[in-house]
Parts: C-alpha cells; structure tokens; sequence
C-alpha cells in the first residue's frame, strides 16, 4: 500500500510539473511568438516566396518541400521551446526545492522532456492545414501521397523528438537561457548534418558508411518515405535516451 501511494504521488507530481510548464511557456507573449514564427516562415517560403518550397509553383500535389524545409526551421523553434526548461529553475534557484519533491531525477527529466515535446507538436500540429490544402487543390481532388505525407510527420515528430532532448540537456548545462539556445542549436545542426559533412572530406570517404548512420538526416530521409524501419525507430529512440541520460547524469552530479 505505501508503494502504491508513493508511485501515485511520483505521478501526480509528474503531471503538476508537466502542466506547470505548459502554461508557463503559453502565459508569456514569447511562447505564442516561436509558434507563430515557425508557421509564418514555413508559410511564406512554401505559398509566398518564388523558388523550390513554393508549392503552387512545384506544380505537383505534394508537402515534399515543407518536409524539408520544416527540419531547418526546426533547428530554432525547438531550441527556444526548451531553452528555459531547466536553465530558468537555475537562475532563479528553484532547481533545489525541485529535487526536494518526491520525483526521482527521471522523472524530474521526462516531465520536463514531455512538456518541451508537447509544445512542439502543438506548433506542428496546425501545419496540417497545408495538407488539407494540397488534398483540396490536386488534380482530382486527394490526389496526394497519403501514406508518405503520414510517414514525413512520423519523421518530424521523432525529429522533434530528438532535437528535445538535446535543448533539455543544453538547457540543463548552464542557467543562462541564450547560451542554452544556442548549445542547442550548435549540437542539434551538428547531429542533423555534421556527419553527412564529415563523410565528404576525402580522407573520410571510406568510413562513410559507418558515419552517415550516425546522423539524424539519414535516418529522417529514409522514415520520410513512409517505410517504417526498426533501425530508423531504434536509432531515434536511443538518441532521445541518450541525452536525456546525459541530463540526468547532469543533476545527480549536483547532489555529490
């Protein structure tokens, strides 16, 4: 009985602190700014502006360009959604009555992680209505990849899902916000690109093989096709675990 009420009490205090930063990151006119700024840039590039994203003058019924452009723009939304997750309880010292409550430092990560994660699919969430509107224009009408469009936001969410655990674990390392953000985009951009790029230097060519799986964009490009492969969910997977034990790691050291 004393274990059950201790597990449900773990909960509770999980779903206060979950809650907690929802409403934060929604109570100040910053948070609806990010959202808003990660809709206007994948709008104007993708309607507006002239080039490869503008999908009136792709002439085909597809969200390809979105699915490529939305990492990218990514690389900024999910950094300042997660910058102040941990960083914010530093600098005003309230990270210590934090590990006073009954929560074990995962769960103490994972609140914060789900509420980060949360976050970033509700700005991601209303970029359906480009699908909508791409279904509604083709020629006939549905005329649309369904199957793969569902697989490229199966990969932007476990994109998410990466990039959200690397900004708790910036946002963990230091109490300044800015230089959290900034971590985050550095080893975000470096986790996405860095090892295609190292692959390219000659004297590397010959591990590329070994090198292009470590990076997110392979794996992204290969689940964005609508083929649900276990290493692509293995490897996002493990990354997520991977920082998020990092971070952990980071707050027990506090206690030594």
């Amino acid at each position: 009985m004393e274990v059950s009420c201790i597990f449900v009490q773990n909960n509770l205090c999980m779903w206060a602190l979950f809650k907690k930063e929802v409403q934060a990151f929604f109570s100040s006119f910053t948070g609806y700014l990010v959202i808003v700024f990660f809709l206007l840039v994948n709008g104007l590039f993708l309607w507006v502006f002239p080039g490869d994203f503008n999908l009136i003058d792709g002439g085909y019924a597809s969200l390809e360009s979105f699915f490529v452009l939305a990492p990218w723009v990514f690389l900024l939304l999910v950094p300042a959604v997660t910058m102040r997750l941990f960083s914010e309880e530093k600098r005003n010292g309230t990270l210590e009555l934090l590990l006073t409550k009954p929560l074990t430092d995962w769960q103490l990560v994972l609140s914060k992680y789900f509420a980060g994660l949360m976050l970033v699919l509700l700005a991601l969430i209303p970029t359906l209505i480009f699908f909508i509107s791409i279904y509604l224009l083709g020629s006939p009408v549905g005329n649309i990849d369904i199957g793969g469009t569902m697989g490229s936001y199966l990969g932007l969410f476990f994109l998410a899902a990466i990039y959200t655990a690397v900004g708790v674990f910036a946002s963990a390392i230091t109490d300044n916000p800015l230089i959290s953000f900034l971590l985050a985009v550095v080893v975000s951009f470096f986790l996405y690109l860095g090892f295609d790029s190292l692959s390219g230097i000659p004297a590397l060519q010959n591990l590329a093989s070994v090198l292009v799986p470590f990076g997110i964009n392979d794996h992204y490009k290969s689940i964005s096709r609508g083929v649900i492969d276990s290493r692509d969910l293995i490897y996002f997977a493990a990354m997520s675990a991977v920082f998020l034990l990092f971070t952990r790691t980071l707050l027990q050291s506090r206690k030594w």
